[in-house]
């Protein structure tokens, strides 16, 4: 294999160039504005409920506004049989990973290394690159991200059991909602009436399944459509925004941090490659190279909001947690890029 070649043709592929510069540049632009008071201490916070209540569930519905066949549906089981597995492994490693660590810190570093921000940070760049199947895949694996973030993360901050509140957020949530509803209407659109319609790409009739509105409703699915355009701009100002809070020389002088981010953006990622690669391998739970690529970029991704606050608002290192959360942020934006070339590699062998 031509190493060489391989470099030059993903540095030359706009479609993952223009995705990486777009996210440096928008977050640098958030970072700017809030610096200079355009953007109030506020206006972050808008913006993420905005992306997180709008948004996203647009682009998680309309991501199952496609086709399916017998290879992507096996393809999107694995994916969430993986996305399972994977947070039941990354909850026992972690923990190995911060043993020299009092128990209490150790807990809370563990908790914050193995959810990252999936959602806000991930997605968008996954459908950027990836596109439509992308953020099919994407929102496919959060399904165990979520069942462990507002079940186990928060049991382990807080110290107290389940409750009612939590449980109404994991299924409540409208992301999760726009999830399954989109997930179950894409696995039983061959059972269903079908109707007639003009295929938007090839101007050629086709049967599909009356609630297709890509096919059947362009009125109603083009303005979802916009509302999922604005998921990845919204998000990265919104991350820029949030930097912009916090000063990095209190961050870069905690060590604990940058050991941190080291383990939740480059360990966490070359774990999970690991394990795609021998479940691949032997056949027992194969992923093609789309999602392949979606998995270990959305495992590279910095502290997640929601474990964030969980350690804030229990107060359980919360200054840690804080300057965690910004050195990860930066992090993630540094090795995304040398992600994305070792997944170009990676799928340049074969393997997947």
């Amino acid at each position: 294999m031509d190493f060489g070649k391989v470099l030059a043709e993903t540095f030359t592929n706009m479609s993952i160039i223009s995705a990486i510069t777009s996210t440096i540049f928008i977050i640098l632009l958030g970072f700017i504005l809030r610096k200079r008071n355009i953007f109030t201490a506020q206006f972050g916070k808008v913006l993420t409920k905005v992306v997180l209540s709008v948004s996203l569930p647009a682009l998680a519905f309309n991501s199952f506004m496609a086709p399916i066949d017998q290879k992507t549906l096996r393809q999107g089981i694995n994916v969430l049989i993986f996305g399972i597995v994977v947070y039941i492994v990354l909850i026992f490693v972690t923990k190995l990973m911060y043993l020299r660590y009092p128990k209490e810190k150790g807990d809370v570093l563990s908790v914050l290394t193995t959810f990252g921000s999936t959602t806000f940070f991930g997605i968008p760049i996954v459908s950027a690159i990836y596109g439509v199947k992308g953020a099919m895949y994407a929102s496919i694996f959060n399904i165990g991200y979520r069942i462990f973030l507002y079940s186990y993360a928060y049991i382990k901050m807080s110290g107290l059991e389940m409750d009612k509140k939590n449980i109404k957020k994991m299924f409540l949530n409208p992301i999760v909602i726009a999830t399954f509803l989109g997930l179950f209407l894409w696995i039983l659109q061959p059972y269903m009436p079908q109707v007639s319609a003009m295929n938007v790409a090839t101007q050629k009739m086709s049967q599909v399944a009356f609630y297709r509105i890509d096919q059947t409703a362009l009125w109603l699915y083009k303005p979802l459509t916009y509302l999922a355009g604005l998921a990845s701009p919204l998000a990265w100002l919104a991350i820029g925004s949030t930097l912009g809070e916090i000063t990095f020389k209190d961050a870069a002088s905690d060590k604990t941090s940058w050991y941190y981010t080291a383990m939740k953006v480059i360990v966490v990622p070359a774990i999970n490659l690991v394990l795609l690669l021998i479940l691949t391998v032997t056949h027992i739970l194969p992923v093609d190279q789309v999602a392949l690529a979606t998995i270990l970029i959305m495992m590279a991704t910095p502290t997640a909001a929601v474990a964030s606050s969980y350690a804030i608002g229990f107060d359980r290192e919360a200054i840690m947690a804080s300057n965690a959360s910004l050195l990860s942020t930066i992090g993630a934006v540094v090795m995304m890029p040398i992600w994305i070339v070792i997944i170009s590699i990676i799928n340049a062998t074969g393997l997947f």
